[in-house]
């Protein structure tokens, strides 16, 4: 189109933004109150804090002697309960020391006359067990054999009726088996 050249672009200025404004110093009375009643608010909280330390101080020390003084009391409450407690706990066992000693002198009389009475007994039923022992052989001997026999006749008469019954199946299966081949 024309003739070589191409033409230069064109130069920019850049021009650099003015600086930023600077703040003036306005003084107001609201801000300077504010400062001065924090200060006198901190003041405050602390001398707060600094007596109720003090107080906290002089009621540990009240409470920690009160709580020494009802331990000691406690102390001699439980050591005064301990003794009267052993002295009754000796008396109570001496008492029970004679009662066991008479209950185990009257139970050993006792034992003996029941060991004497038993043994009595024993030797009379012995004699009568003997004597009747003697009876029941003979008796026994003759239940034996009868029902020796009874059982005999019972068995046979059970392997009669299993017989039977096997016999009955066996035809019976035997005619089912001729029905259904001539079917």
């Amino acid at each position: 189109m024309g003739g070589g050249r191409k033409p230069s672009p064109p130069k920019v200025k850049y021009i650099p933004a003015p600086p930023p404004p600077k703040p003036a110093p306005v003084p107001t009375q609201s801000f300077r109150t504010q400062l001065e009643l924090t200060k006198v608010s901190n003041e405050q909280q602390r001398l707060n804090m600094e007596l109720g330390a003090q107080l906290d101080r002089t009621n540990e020390e009240f409470f920690a002697g009160q709580d020494i003084r009802r331990l000691q009391a406690q102390g001699a409450e439980q050591r005064l309960s301990t003794r009267v407690g052993g002295e009754e706990q000796r008396k109570s066992i001496a008492a029970t020391g004679i009662q066991e000693r008479l209950t185990t002198a009257a139970r050993g009389q006792q034992d003996r006359a029941t060991v004497a009475a038993t043994g009595a007994q024993q030797r009379l039923t012995q004699e009568q067990l003997l004597a009747g022992q003697e009876r029941q052989i003979g008796l026994t001997g003759q239940e034996q054999r009868a029902t020796i026999g009874k059982s005999g006749e019972e068995q046979r008469l059970t392997d009669l009726q299993q017989e039977m019954f096997r016999r009955y199946k066996e035809e019976r299966d035997y005619a089912q088996s001729r029905s259904a081949y001539r079917s």
